[in-house]
């Protein structure tokens, strides 16, 4: 017999379905409003009495509630971590289902040419190989965080960076939406966050988020952010499935919490980024400073104009400086 629905669920869990909420919490040694708070936290709804969860499961619970008796995490501190798992995670699932699936229906997203077993066999091959890759992407970006946040300013806060912060938005997204289909439409995203991420990374820069139709990065550097904007401007400029970018940049301390940044340089970003014309990256007087050094820009100085909520901003337009050429003689 060919596997089905729940042999597949089975093999994505790793484990068969066989406990209720109320056994799988006796059998932990845990609170029930403790697991169910555990169990919200990763972002799902309650589950009554039905036989939701496995062995797997049950050493979970187990495993967290031994670091909180430890004393190495508090509850809220667990709950925190849990919550954390189980928002990245969520989107990180979603995501890879979407292109597992997009395969298997060969492009069409119609849903009913996919089947279980095709599934499971995709599954069945991917899911030990993916499983170890996901903990070495995990461990390798938990090296980098920690490497920032130590490597800060000791008069600042933990959580307190000093950074450039970007948004890049497709211009006139709301008309294209308009005009083409939905799946055409999650294509032109999709493709904007795939291709923005390479050239963000490549020149130095991190892409945060993801907000439909604009995408929010940082740099450890202006110069650096500089250089990302004009790439994705550059990378972008003869596809045509992707509309004009503007970018707007802004330096200065954010406060980094729940993987997000958040601060008035965050709110001066994303302000200076709808006054940009299309195909230009407008920048703050902080990172214009900064860049007066920096041989390959150019700085041009806008007319200062009034930010509902920051008062008057002075915006500059950056540019590559374009070099020089000498005949020979």
């Amino acid at each position: 017999m060919p596997p089905g629905p729940d042999d597949l669920d089975a093999l994505l869990l790793g484990a068969p379905r066989r406990y209720t909420r109320e056994e799988i919490a006796d059998l932990a040694g845990v609170p029930l409003e403790r697991a169910r708070l555990y169990w919200r936290a990763l972002g799902f709804a309650d589950t009554g009495g039905a036989r939701a969860f496995t062995d797997l499961d049950v050493e979970a619970l187990r495993r967290i509630e031994r670091l909180v008796d430890d004393g190495v995490l508090t509850q809220a501190l667990a709950v925190g971590m849990v919550r954390a798992l189980g928002h990245t995670t969520a989107r990180l699932a979603s995501w890879q289902v979407d292109l597992v699936l997009d395969h298997l229906s060969g492009g069409t997203g119609i849903r009913e040419q996919v089947s279980a077993e095709d599934a499971y066999v995709v599954v069945q091959r991917l899911l030990p190989e993916i499983e170890p890759l996901l903990v070495h992407a995990w461990r390798l970006q938990l090296a980098a965080s920690v490497e920032r946040v130590l490597s800060g300013d000791d008069e600042t806060l933990v959580d307190a960076v000093h950074l450039t912060v970007g948004f890049a938005d497709l211009v006139g997204f709301t008309r294209l939406s308009a005009r083409i289909g939905e799946r055409e439409l999650a294509h032109v995203v999709e493709r904007f966050e795939q291709v923005g991420s390479d050239l963000l990374t490549a020149a130095g820069a991190r892409l945060l988020k993801t907000l439909g139709d604009e995408v929010l990065f940082v740099a450890e550097r202006p110069a650096q952010a500089v250089t990302a904007a004009l790439a994705l401007l550059d990378g972008f400029v003869a596809d045509e499935a992707i509309p004009e970018l503007r970018i707007g940049l802004a330096t200065g301390l954010v406060i980094y919490r729940m993987g997000d940044v958040f601060g008035t340089t965050v709110n001066l970003a994303s302000r200076l980024t709808s006054l940009a014309r299309p195909g230009t990256v407008v920048v703050d007087r902080g990172t214009a400073a900064d860049l007066s050094g920096e041989p390959g820009f150019a700085v041009a100085a806008l007319w200062p104009r009034p930010v509902r909520g920051l008062g008057l901003v002075e915006p500059f337009v950056v540019t590559r400086r374009r070099q020089s050429s000498t005949g020979a003689g």
